[in-house]
């Protein structure tokens, strides 16, 4: 409960921080600071100190799971904001508003890590895509962010009301009339039909929202069209958030149906791993590229649901920590050049040198290549599909998606390293340099040691 409420509150102080703090630079270290903050009672919750003990009536369950995801969100949102607060307060005229809407997300974030009842989950759902559709039309004079705000809107709605009916069906399916997650599918067997209609609308509004094919249709026009600054925010935090609710869901209340459900799993698995390696290869702009490369990287997330064991969460904890880390810090280089086409990256590492490094581990992990944690990632979700003995035609698929992923994400390091390519001035900071450093070698930290976060999952804590 700290983390739900301390984010609430954040974010409403740093609404109203903007009448009292009139230069940039503050109000970007105040929300650096309420961001350590947060981080700080996350923490302390996981080691037992609720400092708002709240009736929640079991419609709200903290495990060790959900609790230790938001550290894992709350430390890339600061990672974010170390590298990105510039950009986030150059956006518009009222820094403080979009920081604010940005604390509000993880209030949505912390609900959905944490919900047990149906209610909940769409509670956490809209709480953190509410502000996303302020955020993605946060730059007013660009004719593409309006596009991508309503595109976002628009598809965001359907999807919730996919959501709603689904929750409908199961409300009606369930022999207590119970929102309960305990209440609906758990010893079980078999689903009726009614449970098996509300299973499958809620799995096609879950796909909507974490971008799974083929609901993933918004998601390149919307991430093109937002400010980098916020693309990158939703291509990560965000996008995990979604992703934990979705694993929550399936896990505690549908996890006696798993031979129901989990060839529609697979099935959407497969279209992932497809559509995004596949129209990856085809993009013109680093951005969009980043873009459906990041739909490639649900299909691998959707490992962790057909797993469903202790490899599969321990390796999607790990999965979202190295994929949100090297997203932020790609996007972060991204966000301060003018081209996002790939000739825009050619020579880069003549000139600056540490940011052509530190994108191109980044780059590596994404690719899964061996030292870095992206390759660790992506070894946990394929093992721990491996230890159900089932689906092995759809790991042998996902590691050719992985070796078609490597073409694109190297054009990138080609352009870097061996094309040559006019001068460029981008403002580069030594704090900046030192921060991108940082991240890269974290990311190959949890490359080689993956047990000093995964580890993490099972201290219990007195």
């Amino acid at each position: 409960m700290n983390s739900i409420i301390t984010s609430a509150v954040l974010g409403v102080i740093m609404m109203f921080s903007g009448i009292f703090l009139k230069k940039n630079s503050s109000i970007v270290l105040l929300a650096i600071l309420a961001m350590v903050a947060l981080l700080a009672m996350a923490i302390l919750e996981m080691s037992g100190f609720h400092f708002f003990p709240v009736e929640t009536h079991d419609m709200l369950y903290f495990d060790v799971f959900g609790m230790f995801f938001n550290c894992i969100a709350f430390a890339a949102t600061l990672a974010f904001f170390l590298l990105s607060g510039r950009d986030i307060a150059a956006i518009g005229h009222n820094p403080g508003e979009y920081f604010a809407l940005i604390f509000f997300v993880l209030c949505g974030i912390s609900i959905a890590s944490s919900f047990n009842s149906l209610l909940m989950l769409f509670i956490g759902i809209e709480i953190f895509s509410i502000p996303l559709y302020i955020l993605t039309g946060s730059d007013k004079r660009n004719l593409k962010s309006n596009e991508a705000s309503l595109k976002y809107f628009l598809m965001g709605a359907f999807s919730t009301g996919i959501m709603l009916l689904g929750i409908a069906f199961l409300y009606g399916a369930s022999a207590t009339g119970s929102f309960f997650l305990e209440d609906l599918g758990i010893g079980k067997n078999a689903g009726s039909p009614m449970m098996m209609t509300g299973l499958i609308l809620l799995m096609v509004s879950m796909a909507f929202k974490v971008s799974a094919a083929p609901f993933h249709f918004w998601t390149p026009d919307v991430y093109d069209g937002a400010p980098t600054v916020v693309t990158s925010f939703m291509a990560t935090i965000v996008k995990a958030g979604a992703f934990i609710a979705f694993i929550r869901l399936f896990k505690d209340a549908f996890g006696d149906l798993k031979h129901n459900w989990q060839i529609f799993i697979a099935i959407l698995t497969f279209f992932t791993l497809f559509i995004g390696n596949i129209t990856a290869v085809f993009q013109q702009s680093v951005k969009r590229m980043l873009a459906y490369s990041s739909i490639a990287q649900v299909g691998f997330m959707l490992f962790s649901i057909l797993g469903l064991n202790v490899m599969a969460q321990e390796g999607i904890l790990l999965y979202i920590a190295v994929y949100s880390l090297a997203t932020i810090g790609l996007f972060a280089i991204l966000t301060r050049m003018k081209d996002f086409s790939f000739q825009a990256f050619n020579g880069l590492a003549r000139q600056y040198p540490v940011a052509a490094f530190s994108a191109t581990i980044f780059l590596l992990s994404l690719a899964g290549i061996p030292l870095t944690g992206g390759f660790m990632a992506k070894y946990y979700m394929i093992a721990s599909v491996m230890e159900t003995g089932n689906f092995f035609w759809l790991v042998v698929f996902a590691l050719l998606c992985a070796a078609v992923s490597v073409y694109y994400y190297f054009k990138v390091i080609q352009a870097m390293y061996f094309k040559e390519g006019p001068s460029q001035e981008l403002e580069l900071s030594p704090a900046f340099n030192v921060l991108l450093i940082s991240l890269a070698l974290l990311i190959i930290l949890l490359g080689v040691f993956p047990e000093l976060l995964i580890d993490r999952l099972h201290i219990i804590y007195i």
